[in-house]
Formats: C-alpha cells, sequence, structure tokens
C-alpha cells in the first residue's frame, strides 16, 4: 500500500511538471510574438522597413543594414519605447561610406617672353622636380613659375602622354597657353604668318601620341605694317599696284574698286595689316588714285600720312595745277600732300649723273657710276659687300663733284633693295632711284616701296620693275597627311588587301598590295593614323568583332616587319558596325570586308571648367579617364564565318 500510493504522488508531480513546461512554453512564445509584433510596427511607421526583428525569449534582436549611422540609432531608439532598452540587441550594419573621390588632375601652363608658369593639381607619383627642370631648359634663360600643388591619389590613365606632349608643344610655342588632363591637351597659341600656323599644326598632330586628344587653336595675327605703304601708277605698261596695304577686308574692297576705275585690270594682292595712320586711310587713297586716273599717268606714294603725287613729264601744267588743289581740299585730315612735275631734261655734258648697281644669277655685284666721295665709296663697298660676300662685289666708280647732297642716302637706299632682288639692278640719279630685277620673296614691290619711302623721304620719286619668281619647291617635302590618306585609298581602289577566309592572315597575292601601302607611308613619316578593320554581317556579331580587329592588328604587324615607323599608328576593329554597302548580295558582302586607314585628327574640345577657375569654388567631383582601347584576342583560324 505505501508504495502505490509513492507511486500515484510521483505521478502526479511529474504531471504537474510537465503542464507547468507546457504553459510557460506558451507564455514564452506569447511574449516573442508580442514583442516582434509591437517592434515591427513601430520600424514600419517610423520609415525603418530595412531593419529586420527577431525575438528571443525576452530578449529582441534588430539585424539590416541601416543607410546611416543616423538612422541606425533612430531604429534602437524607436524600438526603446516599446520593449526595455536591456532587451535589445543591436546587430544591425551601416552601409560602407563612400571614399573620397579622387580630384581632377589638371594643369595650366603659360609661356610668353617673361618665361614660364604652372599652375594646377599634379599626382604625388609625377615625378615634379624633373617636370620643372624640362620646363626650365625650354624657358632658358627666362625663369619657372612653379605654383602646384600635389595631392596623394592614383595616376589616371592617359596623364603621362599628356604631360610628355605638353613639353613637345612648349618647346615649339614661345607663346602659348596649355590646359593639360589625363588624355586631353587644349592649345592656345600665337604664330607669325599663316605658313608657320598651317605648319604647327601639322607638326603637333604627327607629335601627339595616338590614344591623346588635342585641342589647337592657333591663330596668326595681323603683320604690321611701317611704314603703311601703297604705292598706284598709271604708265606705257598699265594700271598698277606697286604696293597695296589696307587695315581691314572693307579698306581693300573701296582700294581695289577704285583701282578698277582707274583702268587696273587682273587681281591685285593688298596686303591687311596693322598700323594705318588714320581711320580715313580708304578715303584718302580713293581720291588719290582717282587725281592719277584723271592725270591719265603717273603714281602716287603713300607712306604713313605722307602723299607724294609724281605726274608724267608731258603733262599740262595748267592740268597738273588744277588737279593737285582738288586733292589736296579732298584729303582728309592728317595727310600732307607733295606734288611734282618732272622737269624736261636739257644737258650738255652727256647725260645725267649715275650709280649703277647690279647683281647676277649667280650673286656677283658690280658698282659703276659717280660717287661724291670717297667716303662713301668705302662705305657703299662695306655695304654691299656685307650683304653679298665679299668676294662677290666689285667696285668700279668715280669721284665727281656737283651730285645732290642726298646722294649718298639714295645709293645706299638703292643697294638695301637691290639685296632684296634675286637678280636686277638699281639705278640712282638726281631725279629718281629705278629699281629693276626679279625676287623670290612675295610682296618684294610693297617691301621696295616702304623701304625706299622710308628712306628717300618726302616728295621724292622712284620707279619699280620688280617681277616675283616662287622659288622651286624643295625636292625632299613629304606629303602632307592628308596627300598620304588620298594615296592609300588609291592604292586600295586598285589592289584591295584581301585575307584567308575566315582568318587574320593577309592573302599571298596581298603582300604587292602591302608592299606599295608601306612605300607611301615610310615618305609619309609619322602621320596619327587609324588602321580600321571592318566586316560584313555574316556570323555573329562578336565574332566579327573580334575577327576585324586581328586584321586591323595583322596590318599594323606587316608594316612594322617592313620597318615603317608606327609609332603614331593604332589599330581598331569595327567588326560590322559601318557597312559602305548592303549585306543582302554577296558584291555587298565583299565590299564591307575591307581594312581601311584613316587620320586621327584632332577634334574640338568644349570649353570645360580649368584648374584656375576652380580655385574658390567647391570641390568639382572626379571625372573618369578615357579606358584604354583593348584589342581582343584574334580568333583560330577559321573560327567565323567563312564568308568573313
Amino acid at each position: 500500500m505505501k508504495l502505490s500510493s509513492l507511486f500515484f504522488v510521483l505521478i502526479s508531480f511529474l504531471c504537474g511538471a510537465a503542464l507547468s513546461f507546457v504553459a510557460a512554453g506558451f507564455a514564452v512564445t506569447a511574449v516573442e510574438d508580442g514583442s516582434e509584433i509591437a517592434v515591427r510596427e513601430v520600424l514600419d511607421t517610423t520609415g525603418h522597413d530595412w531593419a529586420e526583428v527577431e525575438a528571443d525569449g525576452l530578449q529582441v534582436i534588430l539585424t539590416g543594414t541601416a543607410p546611416t549611422e543616423a538612422a541606425r540609432f533612430d531604429a534602437v531608439s524607436q524600438v526603446a519605447t516599446q520593449v526595455d532598452a536591456a532587451r535589445i540587441i543591436n546587430a544591425m550594419e551601416v552601409t560602407p561610406s563612400a571614399g573620397i573621390a579622387a580630384p581632377r588632375f589638371s594643369l595650366e601652363i603659360l609661356r610668353n617672353d617673361s618665361g614660364i608658369s604652372i599652375i594646377g593639381l599634379l599626382p604625388a607619383a609625377t615625378d615634379r622636380e624633373e617636370l620643372i627642370g624640362r620646363l626650365a631648359e625650354i624657358a632658358d634663360p627666362d625663369p619657372v613659375t612653379d605654383l602646384l600643388d600635389i595631392a596623394d591619389y592614383p595616376v589616371p590613365p592617359g596623364w603621362e602622354d599628356a604631360l610628355a606632349f605638353s613639353a613637345i608643344a612648349l618647346d615649339r610655342l614661345p607663346r602659348s597657353k596649355l590646359s593639360v588632363e589625363a588624355g586631353l591637351v587644349r592649345i592656345t597659341a600665337l604664330s607669325e604668318t599663316p605658313e608657320a600656323k598651317a605648319e604647327l599644326e601639322q607638326q603637333l598632330s604627327r607629335a601627339a601620341p595616338p590614344g591623346l586628344r588635342i585641342g589647337l587653336d592657333i591663330s596668326a595675327p595681323r603683320p604690321v605694317i611701317t611704314p603703311f605703304t601703297l604705292r598706284f601708277l598709271i604708265d606705257d605698261k598699265g594700271a598698277r599696284f606697286d604696293a597695296c596695304s589696307a587695315d581691314s577686308e572693307k579698306t581693300r574692297s573701296r582700294i581695289l574698286d577704285a583701282a578698277f576705275r582707274a583702268g587696273l585690270s587682273g587681281n591685285e594682292v593688298c596686303t591687311i595689316g596693322l598700323g594705318v595712320p588714320s581711320p580715313n586711310w580708304a578715303r584718302a587713297v580713293e581720291v588719290a588714285i582717282g587725281a592719277v586716273a584723271e592725270l591719265g599717268a603717273g603714281s602716287v606714294t603713300f607712306a604713313d600720312a605722307d602723299v607724294t603725287l609724281v605726274a608724267a613729264q608731258e603733262t599740262n601744267p595748267a592740268i597738273f595745277d588744277r588737279i593737285v588743289g582738288e586733292l589736296e581740299t579732298a584729303l582728309p585730315d592728317v595727310f600732307a600732300l607733295h606734288a611734282v612735275l618732272p622737269e624736261p631734261e636739257n644737258r650738255a655734258d652727256g647725260g645725267p649723273p649715275e650709280f649703277v648697281a647690279t647683281l647676277s644669277p649667280e650673286g656677283l655685284v658690280q658698282l659703276r657710276g659717280r660717287l661724291n666721295s670717297g667716303d662713301l665709296r668705302r662705305a657703299a663697298d662695306s655695304y654691299a659687300k656685307a650683304r653679298f660676300g665679299t668676294d662677290s662685289v666689285y667696285t668700279a666708280t668715280r669721284l665727281v663733284n656737283d651730285l645732290p647732297p642726298d646722294w649718298a642716302v639714295r645709293v645706299l637706299a638703292g643697294l638695301e633693295a637691290l639685296s632684296l632682288l634675286s637678280q636686277g639692278a638699281v639705278v640712282v640719279s638726281p631725279e629718281t632711284v629705278v629699281v629693276r630685277g626679279v625676287s623670290a620673296r612675295e610682296n618684294v614691290n610693297a617691301r621696295i616701296s616702304g623701304l625706299l619711302s622710308d628712306k628717300l623721304g618726302e616728295a621724292e620719286t622712284f620707279e619699280l620693275d620688280v617681277a616675283y619668281v616662287p622659288p622651286p619647291p624643295p625636292a625632299d617635302i613629304p606629303p602632307t597627311p592628308e596627300e598620304c590618306e588620298a594615296e592609300l585609298v588609291a592604292i586600295q581602289q586598285q589592289s584591295k588587301i584581301q585575307f584567308e577566309p575566315g582568318s587574320a592572315t593577309i592573302a599571298e597575292e596581298s603582300r604587292g598590295t602591302m608592299d606599295d601601302i608601306a612605300e607611301v607611308l615610310d615618305r609619309c613619316g609619322e602621320i596619327r593614323l587609324e588602321i580600321q578593320g571592318h566586316t560584313d554581317s555574316q556570323g555573329r556579331e562578336s565574332m566579327n568583332q573580334q575577327l576585324s580587329q586581328a586584321r586591323a592588328q595583322s596590318v599594323l604587324n606587316e608594316l612594322r616587319a617592313r620597318r615603317v615607323l608606327t609609332a603614331s599608328y593604332v589599330a581598331v576593329g569595327y567588326g560590322e558596325t559601318t557597312p559602305i554597302a548592303t549585306n543582302d548580295t554577296e558584291e555587298g558582302r565583299e565590299e564591307n570586308r575591307r581594312i581601311e586607314f584613316r587620320l586621327i585628327r584632332p577634334e574640338p574640345i568644349p570649353e570645360t571648367q580649368t584648374t584656375l577657375d576652380a580655385v574658390a569654388a567647391d570641390p568639382v567631383e572626379d571625372q573618369d579617364g578615357e579606358a584604354d582601347a583593348g584589342s581582343p584576342d584574334a580568333p583560330e583560324e577559321g573560327s567565323d564565318n567563312e564568308q568573313n
């Protein structure tokens, strides 16, 4: 009996314990669910839907990634309004903050007669001392002003190429401004003449690496004409200009219209330049040319504001006086008129005194005629030897009296005019200085007119009969890049570069074509050239792209094998993206399968904010550098459609 009672007591105790355990489990679950629901609700209503909630007994575990540290703190604070803060387990993370963007590295370089100034931001890995040393060599003996800052960030792609090209450009441009960025150089510069401008643009385009973009703004300012000279005459050869100067296109048109009304025919050149003595230059020239036309023969010479009107020897004095009076009244203020009516010569001593200097095509000079002193003879002989060479001058002059007091000035001015000719003669007489011959200098008549007007002074006359003969072009001038491109197109029109089917291997029958192309490129020298590969649309687009790249690279390798300088060449495959004919016919597909040679030309660069502009502004966001152009691996033989 006692054992049975004890058994029942034990069973009752175990059943009670089990019921208590089950009841406790239900109670804990109820607490967890209630806590989780309450916390979830408050998080959703406060905008923290990124947070996750998990209840574990009395503990509330928060997980998830908060956008900011402030959002994570606010989420914990909101949960603490629903459950005891001691029960909260904060397992939330915060989105990592973005790293500080790398700055935009750029330089502004200015070179002028005072030296070189450089300002901007330089990567720490760039050798600053080497850069300043290179600029010092270019500016020598002028100083280099270093206003650079340094930032310890990676060197962007294209930065070193841009710096190297900038040094080349500065060396060739004594007056220039360069804006340098990774992969981009913008150049603003001055040149002396339009010819020098064209040559500089060609040199800089050749010198730029293939992957570098360049912007060129090279201007050729108008020349300064001093004295501002114009000479118009009418004689037995007709009406013509020996020299013509204007300050604008409008002025030039007015002057030429007046000359055409006076009998000018043909195309005349009138130089536009700086230095006009009066804004009324066009009006003064118009009335002076009209006066010469009314005289019927003679000349008018402008040297700045001095005007010399010379009539023909047979002009009626009464008509001459009337025309001179009308011209004096019509000329604008500032201009001073000197009118000359030559007297008929009547000498009984065998002719007027003369000094004659001749220049032969071989460069030999003879001085003959009359001089009025030994000092002048020594001066003329020394001047001629200095201009033409000691062994090239022969002097056979004699000394006489009764020569004009300005004879020495006229003789030396004539010799200086003779030095501008390739061959010819100068005749100095008491009334005039005559210059005849040929010259290889452009605008030689204008230069001689300006020289004699300046040296002889007012109211002095001279005659010019100088023809311009252009010098023969040098035989070793390489063709221009545009001419090279045209020759390459012509070669392929005669014999196209062919490849083995589905392969990047150049066909045997195209070896001769490659030899012709290599010969042209060898004459062209260093030009920036893109070798383009193109296919038809047969096959997969990705395979066509790879095949076109491999074929362009194969052509580049063939040129290197023929010892062509290819440092400025780049091979690019365009696949099927640029057809020149339909891909629906075999003939069209054959045209689309091709290699093209195209010049890499400077592209126009829009104005952007520079380092100087950004000094007082907020930091500029990083500007991604250009990605290096990768070349896909060449496909295996026969891997693409055989039609390509």
